[in-house]
């Protein structure tokens, strides 16, 4: 749930009164500091509420033995879609134990899809042959929300249920539930403590993934949206990965184009990766850097001063969700209910919490 600077009505008009300014001068003034006082309690009531991410075992529901669940990843390479395959896999094991599902009774899962995030035809290619074998479910994060319509229709029309994980696609109708990140909270996170770290003022650039998927769109709209609170800091640029043919020189150019950017927010891992990896000169060094996903490399760059934070994901617990939600449909029709959409809460991993064990969840090299 999306938050934004609520400035009471009163408040609003007392400042007026006293300051004699007009009310567009005082809200573009105090705008800011609600935004932070609102970010901050919202990031501390997350981490504190107690519902469990990784769902218990419900053995009342009817799932049906032998069911086969595959999945299609966005990408099968990287720590992130590894944890996420990691809590798929768990979760298929605490079913047969819990259930007591013999040898031929067990229910069973397969992983697929293309080692480049970006590669759009092979998972579209990989999307129809494993609808060809007709499994029990299909579960399946869209590189591009619009590009497998077809296949999901095809598996409408074989009575195959779909579950869409991380991110989504456009024809919402076409899926039984969505297991993502809550990707707007992960760019108004990313907002809120890229503009406190420039001093909420200056230049800043995103650096993006794939501008068609899902997930990305609504970090970029979380970001672009929030950072609106600070009047003083400028969007420079927004460079989507699958618009340039080289993401590297591209972030390069608007560093050469940009000499006095102040900040860069990096929506996903392998973006971030890539500007870790860019060969920057010492006037450089000042440019604070927010990044996504908890990574080993971006853990070590939180460490050596190169990154402030990164705002991170609970990928085991996306995919425990997911491949549980998959295997409740297989239960007979309108014996159980499916929650349609779970959006799991981010964190913010920085030097001040990267080593309490709160956290673990989120860094993805456990």
């Amino acid at each position: 749930m999306r938050k934004v600077a609520v400035i009471p009505a009163v408040l609003l008009t007392m400042l007026c009164t006293l300051t004699g300014c007009k009310k567009e001068e005082v809200e573009k003034v105090i705008a800011p500091l609600v935004a932070d006082v609102q970010t901050t309690e919202d990031s501390q009531t997350a981490q504190e509420e107690s519902d469990p991410v990784i769902p218990e075992i419900d053995t009342s529901v009817e799932i049906q033995p032998g069911a086969r669940v595959a999945v299609v990843s966005k990408s099968t390479s990287g720590e992130f879609w590894s944890l996420v395959k990691k809590g798929m896999e768990q979760a298929v094991s605490d079913v047969n134990e819990a259930y007591g599902f013999g040898k031929d009774e067990q229910v069973s899962m397969t992983f697929e899809g293309s080692s480049d995030e970006k590669d759009v035809e092979t998972q579209v290619n990989t999307l129809d042959a494993v609808i060809a074998e007709n499994p029990d479910v299909v579960c399946v994060s869209a590189s591009d929300m619009d590009s497998c319509q077809p296949q999901l229709e095809a598996a409408r029309e074989n009575g195959i249920p779909v579950i869409a994980f991380d991110s989504g696609v456009s024809d919402t109708k076409m899926i039984r539930a969505f297991r993502s990140t809550d990707n707007k909270r992960v760019g108004e996170i990313a907002a809120y403590r890229l503009a406190v770290s420039i001093g909420k003022m200056g230049k800043v650039a995103v650096f993006s993934a794939q501008e068609k998927t899902q997930s990305i769109q609504e970090r970029v709209e979380g970001f672009t949206s929030y950072i609106e609170n600070y009047p003083d800091i400028e969007v420079v640029k927004i460079v989507y990965q699958d618009q340039v043919e080289d993401m590297s020189a591209a972030m390069q150019e608007v560093l050469e184009q940009y000499p006095q950017l102040d900040g860069v927010f990096c929506t996903n891992a392998d973006v971030s990766d890539q500007y870790l990896d860019l060969k920057k000169d010492e006037t450089k060094d000042s440019i604070v850097m927010v990044g996504v996903d908890a990574t080993a490399k971006q853990q070590q760059a939180i460490r050596d001063g190169k990154e402030v934070g990164v705002v991170s994901q609970q990928p085991y617990a996306i995919g425990y969700q997911t491949m549980w939600t998959a295997l409740l449909t297989t239960a007979p029709k309108k014996s159980v209910d499916i929650e349609r959409t779970v959006r799991i809460d981010p964190a913010w991993i920085s030097l001040d919490n990267i080593d309490d064990p709160t956290y673990s969840a989120y860094l993805y090299d456990n």
